[in-house]
């Protein structure tokens, strides 16, 4: 099993590294569920860390229903990050009936993938919003998908395990990689009970403020608009120790 971690700077990913993660998830705004991260950050991250790095490609936060535009836009990004040398991209999108939009979906895939035939693609948890999620999963495959990033429909991994479990076992060939609210003690239930191929969190910790950040700039959190998060090395490492333990 692999354990993939959620990182927004080039020290995250640097982190996750010395602290022995698989392989990075790079996005901004993890506040907002992550955002495409910007071509300097992809560069720096490339330079901090030796670990693959897929990259996440979202054109804004929200859901996953994007206008002609939108989805425009993330092809660029997707052809722009492929051309950097990233290890993958992580994308996907529904149509305005909820489900998996391959049409979108096929058209973000072959806009990377114009620049690096190999690169890998991850379907990210818009497959969580989706109506028929399982329905899904053999198109997208057919489509080149290698993995799908998923809390199994749940609002943590944790309370998903059903939905996992009957992922993996529907046998369409896709990685299934559970993600979403993941915390350390969740880990031995997802890789035993759910028998995922991998393990996906953000093992972040709140960074600390400015004394003169008094003043809101933003709207993200109502409770702490100032509010950030940088991924925390013990966190990491408590996440490969539970991971590995009796496996």
């Amino acid at each position: 099993m692999k354990l993939e971690i959620a990182v927004a700077s080039a020290a995250g990913a640097a982190t996750a590294e010395h602290a022995g993660a698989d392989r990075i998830e790079l996005c901004s705004a993890l506040e907002l569920g992550g955002v495409t991260p910007s071509a300097g950050l992809i560069e720096a991250s490339l330079s901090a860390s030796r670990l693959p790095v897929q990259v996440l490609i979202r054109p804004r936060p929200g859901d996953f229903v994007y206008s002609a535009e939108e989805l425009h836009t993330a092809a660029r990004e997707a052809r722009w990050c492929a051309q950097q040398g990233v290890a993958g991209v992580v994308l996907g999108a529904l149509s305005a009936n909820g489900e998996v939009d391959l049409q979108a979906t096929e058209q973000l895939i072959a806009a990377a993938r114009s620049e690096n035939p190999d690169l890998e693609i991850v379907f990210h948890r818009a497959i969580d919003q989706a109506v028929n999620p399982l329905g899904a999963l053999d198109a997208l495959f057919a489509l080149g998908v290698k993995r799908i990033l998923t809390s199994g429909q749940a609002p943590r991994a944790a309370a998903g395990i059903p939905t996992l479990k009957a992922m993996v076992q529907a046998g369409s060939g896709l990685e299934i990689m559970a993600g979403g609210g993941v915390r350390i003690d969740d880990i031995p239930a997802l890789r035993d009970q759910a028998g995922v191929s991998a393990i996906h969190l953000s093992a972040k910790a709140k960074g600390a403020a400015a004394r003169s950040a008094a003043l809101a700039l933003g709207s993200a959190d109502g409770t702490d608009p100032n509010a950030y998060f940088v991924t925390d090395e013990e966190l990491v490492r408590a996440a490969v120790r539970r991971l590995t333990a009796d496996s």
